[in-house]
């Protein structure tokens, strides 16, 4: 209670002392272009009077506002410009030293544009498209020594569960993407992967919660694509990083990245090296069958990884473009984990029968290399892109699981059992795709085709061990394979019907062709595969009103489906211990969710949404009891019949001053579980949940910066049937820039109250377990980046540093 409570205080003050703090002290202005927005970025200086002398000079911020602070009396006016547009001056005006409010500079169109110019600065932590939120990582000093799914952490209606599984606006089942293209991992391998992705090597994060049909319709929760840096600007570029954090332990990393383009290509590549150890805790406390198990988990994990890219774009004309894209990363890894559980009869708990220790170690060895050839071409109102992909993913994997049973005062051993296993997996992935733009009646049209492989080896060798020997156990050894097809073709069209309205159609079909195919060593135990073949059709439709500049409402319709994949489907065990395991089910069904979207937009920041979706067969993980040894207790996925799910997201960039300004998002969502397995295995749990994220930046002068951020998640539910407790997480940054700003320095402190673990309590089939978690989240990080600097030409179009790429997602 006293936790939450002081959770609680700390964004009430946060969002209190914002509307009290609505003040400058001393002249305050904006600068707008002929309809009245805000120009971001804009120049704007401030002169004496009686000679034209600059006494300061800044740029404007997202919203066209501009401070300047210990203002001495005297005769002044002010002058802003914009490449593109006039320059705009105020008229001469007295200043007494007190708080003054200047009239608003207006600024036009220019007939003269400049053939070669570009305008960069720092873009706003979030930003609200048509279509995604674009969360930009460079944005906030906290981002410092993190990794990419630390990152989703913070990113706006993202939530990431005890498990490491991701949702978006409550939703289970999205979609990773890295630069356009999908991450084919689950899992314990994606997390992984994400994990080996730092802060340093990532641009933004676009989250596209109700993609449309030009969008592949796998992922119920939308997609989530990861932008990673690529400078470009014409000449040499490069910059190079280090990041250092500590909690219980430590972890680093480097990272060098550099591209030279021109009017002929474009040559990119970074690499990056990571070390350091991992550490998390879980404590269960269950009860089932008339036992009681008090069971605690305590694991370190030492990893090393190496990635890296290297990419060209050959401009072969005005109107062409081809390019390829090779990536790779290897990571080594040793985890050391200590299983041990109480067990005693739940009539008289605190009575220890034996204690189970499982001291488990574990290495492994992940590699995968991917390969990207692109052609696109653009003629007026013509769009092409065509994209080959080709993905090898290998895993290795060696465990060792020693099972120790003691007597209640751990003074001798009852019994023990020895097991280690093997688990190679092979995963090949090659997708090709089209996507054709044009423009037909007034509108535009999309067309485009995709065709998917995945291939999946999986297989494990389980071992029984007996005075250092290991005998391969075949009635649970087996080996998993996947093979899936997916077929796709779409059209989608959109049309401007007024000055105020826009609507958008599509419909795509998916033909999935796919066999899990399970071989038992056991010939006893040999079962059919499971086969799947079905054609699906995903409409997608949009309307959006403007009502006024400022004023823009929306509503969008898609029917998505979420395949299961071998991470879900293979049925190995993976064991903590003996007692406690997990497993996927083999015989899932795809599920089909139908999701709402409504949304408003004030003056192209401020955004509400709110967000209705229908999912049958969802499909969930499960905490229940083992129906053979009444001790053991497993996680498995099965199909929920249906769950219903209604959210709210709210997001508020605001300008408080101009050295502070602060950006905070809201959100709320109900869950409605159901599904009956039958035996009185029932589903039945209904759960609300809400969340804000908090995040204020400090101008300090002299250039440094501050910056406070924090998250508050309310209860809620994971997963079907377990109910989570409210956590929050309080971040403290500072970052300095030297040598002309060609070096950053950030300081960072990670969750410095330590509340941001999990906790809450699952209810299935006649189990009862109470559990809570954490990991080395609180820790002290500093980073270091420099720019090698840039021999580079302009490039033509004006913008603001932010960068659209939309286009080149899809299919």
């Amino acid at each position: 209670m006293f936790r939450s409570f002081s959770a609680v205080l700390i964004f009430i003050f946060f969002a209190f002392f914002n509307v009290l703090s609505g003040q400058d002290f001393s002249l305050q202005g904006s600068v707008q272009d002929e309809k009245g927005a805000g120009i971001p970025f804009a120049t704007i200086l401030l002169k004496m009077a009686e000679d034209s002398s600059i006494v300061k000079a800044d740029v404007t911020t997202e919203s066209g506002l501009y401070v300047f602070q210990n203002i001495r009396p005297g005769k002044y006016f002010a002058e802003a410009s914009y490449i593109g547009l006039t320059e705009g001056r105020s008229e001469v005006f007295d200043h007494s030293g007190k708080p003054q409010t200047l009239q608003t500079i207006v600024l036009t169109e220019n007939a003269k544009q400049l053939e070669e110019v570009v305008v960069t600065g720092q873009r706003a932590l979030i930003e609200v498209k048509a279509d995604r939120t674009i969360f930009n990582v460079q944005g906030t000093i906290n981002s410092a020594g993190e990794n990419g799914l630390n990152l989703l952490r913070k990113a706006p209606g993202v939530l990431v569960d005890n498990n490491n599984s991701i949702s978006v606006l409550g939703r289970a089942g999205v979609l990773i993407y890295v630069d356009g293209r999908r991450v084919p991992l689950t899992g314990d391998d994606l997390t992984n992967y994400l994990e080996n992705l730092t802060s340093e090597q990532i641009d933004k994060i676009d989250i596209i919660t109700n993609p449309g049909s030009k969008y592949e319709a796998q992922g119920n929760a939308g997609i989530i694509d990861i932008r990673l840096k690529k400078d470009k600007n014409l000449g040499y570029n490069g910059s190079l990083s280090t990041t250092y954090g500590h909690g219980r332990y430590g972890t680093g990393n480097a990272n060098a990245s550099g591209n030279y383009r021109n009017k002929k290509l474009n040559t990119f590549g970074n690499v990056g090296y990571n070390k350091g150890t991992r550490w998390n805790e879980m404590i269960f406390d269950t009860y089932q069958n008339g036992i009681r198990l008090d069971e605690t988990n305590r694991s370190t994990g030492d990893f090393e990884g190496i990635n890296g890219r290297l990419g060209s774009d050959f401009f072969i004309s005005p109107k062409s473009t081809i390019g390829f894209l090779i990536g790779a990363q290897s990571n080594l890894i040793e985890n050391y984990s200590n299983n041990r559980t109480f067990i005693s009869p739940e009539s008289n708990p605190n009575k220890i029968d034996s204690i189970l220790t499982a001291p488990n170690t574990s290495t492994g060895d992940r590699k995968q290399a991917t390969f990207n050839l692109n052609y696109a071409y653009e003629s007026g109102k013509n769009r092409l892109n065509i994209d080959a992909d080709y993905g090898s993913f290998r895993n290795e994997a060696d465990y060792l699981q020693p099972n120790y049973y003691y007597n209640a005062g751990e003074t001798a051993i009852i019994s023990q059992i020895i097991n280690s296993y093997n688990t190679p997996v092979k995963i090949d992935i090659a997708t090709a795709k089209a996507d054709f733009e044009t423009e037909v009646f007034g509108g535009n049209l999309g067309i485009g085709t995709k065709f998917s492989n995945v291939a999946t080896d999986n297989t494990f060798l389980f071992f029984n061990v007996k005075n250092g020997v290991a005998t391969r156990d075949n009635r649970r050894s087996n080996q998993f394979n996947y093979n899936e097809n997916v077929l796709a073709g779409y059209v989608n069209y959109s049309k401007n019907l007024s000055s105020k309205w826009n609507a958008s159609a599509g419909l795509r079909v998916e033909n999935t062709d796919a066999t899990g195919e399970l071989t038992a060593f056991a010939t006893d135990l040999e079962e059919p595969p499971a086969t799947f073949d079905y054609t699906s059709y995903f409409p997608s439709a949009g309307l959006t009103y403007q009502h006024k500049p400022e004023h823009a409402f929306s509503v969008n319709y898609g029917r998505r489906i979420n395949r299961p994949d071998y991470n879900v489907l293979n049925p190995f065990r993976e064991q903590l211990s003996e007692l406690s395991y997990s497993k996927g089910n083999k015989f899932l069904q795809p599920e089909i969710v139908n999701n709402i979207e409504l949304g408003y937009t004030f003056n192209y920041r401020y955004s509400f949404k709110l967000a209705y979706s229908n999912t049958s067969n969802q499909i969930t993980r499960l905490i229940g009891p083992d129906e053979l040894d009444p001790r053991a207790g497993f996680i498995s996925w099965d199909n929920l019949a249906t769950q219903k799910l209604y959210s709210a997201n709210l997001s508020l960039p605001v300008d408080i001053t101009g050295w502070w300004n602060a950006y905070m998002n809201f959100s709320a969502s109900y869950t409605d579980n159901q599904a009956d397995y039958g035996n009185g295995k029932v589903v039945d749990v209904q759960a609300g949940s809400y969340s804000c994220y908090q995040q204020h930046t400090f101008k300090l002068g002299k250039q440094w910066k501050g910056e406070i951020s924090g998250w508050y998640s309310g209860p809620g539910v994971w997963g079907g049937v377990f109910l989570y407790d409210p956590s929050y997480s309080l971040n403290l940054g500072l970052q300095r820039k030297f040598f002309k700003e060609k070096m950053n320095v950030r300081l960072s402190a990670g969750d410095i109250t330590y509340q941001s673990g999990w906790s809450g309590v699952s209810r299935f089939n006649g189990q009862v377990g109470n559990g809570r978690g954490n990991w080395d989240s609180r820790r002290a990080t500093i980073s270091i980046s420099y720019d090698l600097g840039n021999n580079n030409v302009k490039s033509r179009k004006r913008n603001t540093g932010i960068e659209d790429e939309s286009k080149r997602v899809g299919g």
